[in-house]
């Protein structure tokens, strides 16, 4: 017997996916039994819901027209039967992968995320810290961290937080070489550091702001992320172009100088986020505002204005 509410999820999934393994591997369930309860539903409904060939897969236009009508219906039977302490127990178990850049504070962020998480024994976080952007949908990644624009629209997001960065440099060395006149001095007179960008093979532009940015030509040291360029600044061998959070510690205790502090730099937003599915676990949604709430005290420390 066709269990209506069950074929209407796997149809909203393997809608959302357009890939009947995809939409097995969410479902946890075989390949198999997506085709046969797509197969059951059509019948019931006398109509296609999908076109199908060797190729792809796509929506009919009586698909298209039944997918709204599926998507609030399942919505609501989920808002109708409310987990329980019970169920709310069992849905949290299982895998939540999480992928991040480097961040402040990230050891103490883990930890307390965690603590947060302690009552379910059964869930699972898959942490993976790199500065390399994956595509989120494609790597199964449930949520995320990001410094920087973001205008995915097939993503939720969340606004935590705007860091900006700043060109630091020693004393030490500034003292060996004079302050430099302007950016252009800068640029073509003293030793600067880079950050490899793995997206792209290349390193970072210095963007400071919509009017000013440039990409060293000849390094004097490169870094993989910004705390190994930061230990060429406090050495005195570069000038570095880092974030706030990094180096503001620093610029307090001395060991390094901020230059032109004056230049209006450009704020970069904080955002976690996580992929929008016609069915989202309620442990990614449970894991996603704990990071929101968690990741997020890190910079109402320090307000920002524009």
């Amino acid at each position: 017997m066709l269990n209506k509410l069950e074929a209407l999820k796997v149809f909203c999934v393997a809608a959302e996916t357009l890939q009947f393994k995809e939409a097995a591997n969410r479902l946890a369930i075989s390949p198999p039994v997506v085709t046969r309860i797509i197969a059951e539903l059509e019948d019931h409904l006398g109509e296609p819901l999908f076109q199908r060939n060797t190729r792809q897969i796509k929506l009919t236009e009586f698909g298209q027209q039944f997918l709204p009508q599926a998507k609030q219906l399942v919505e609501e039977t989920e808002r109708l039967f409310a987990p329980t302490r019970r169920r709310h127990n069992q849905d949290m178990a299982g895998l939540v992968r999480i992928t991040l850049p480097e961040l402040p504070d990230q050891e103490n962020i883990l930890q307390e995320l965690l603590q947060a998480i302690s009552p379910y024994p059964e869930l699972i976080i898959d942490w993976q810290q790199s500065e390399i952007r994956v595509n989120a949908i494609e790597a199964q990644i449930d949520l995320g961290i990001r410094i920087g624009n973001f205008t995915d629209g097939r993503m939720i997001t969340r606004k935590v937080g705007e860091v900006t960065e700043k060109i630091v440099a020693a004393p030490t060395l500034l003292a060996n070489n004079g302050y430099p006149k302007d950016i252009a001095n800068l640029q073509k007179n003293f030793p600067l550091s880079a950050i490899f960008d793995g997206n792209t093979g290349r390193v970072w532009s210095w963007y400071l702001n919509d009017h000013w940015q440039f990409t060293p030509n000849r390094p004097q040291f490169i870094g993989s992320h910004g705390n190994i360029t930061l230990q060429a600044a406090l050495a005195g061998r570069v000038v570095a172009h880092q974030l706030d959070w990094l180096v503001d510690p620093y610029l307090s205790s001395g060991e390094l100088v901020e230059l032109f502090a004056e230049i209006p730099k450009y704020r970069w937003p904080v955002y976690v986020y996580r992929p929008q599915r016609t069915i989202t676990p309620t442990r990614v949604k449970v894991v996603f505002d704990l990071l929101v709430e968690i990741v997020g005290k890190r910079f109402k420390a320090k307000p920002h204005t524009k």
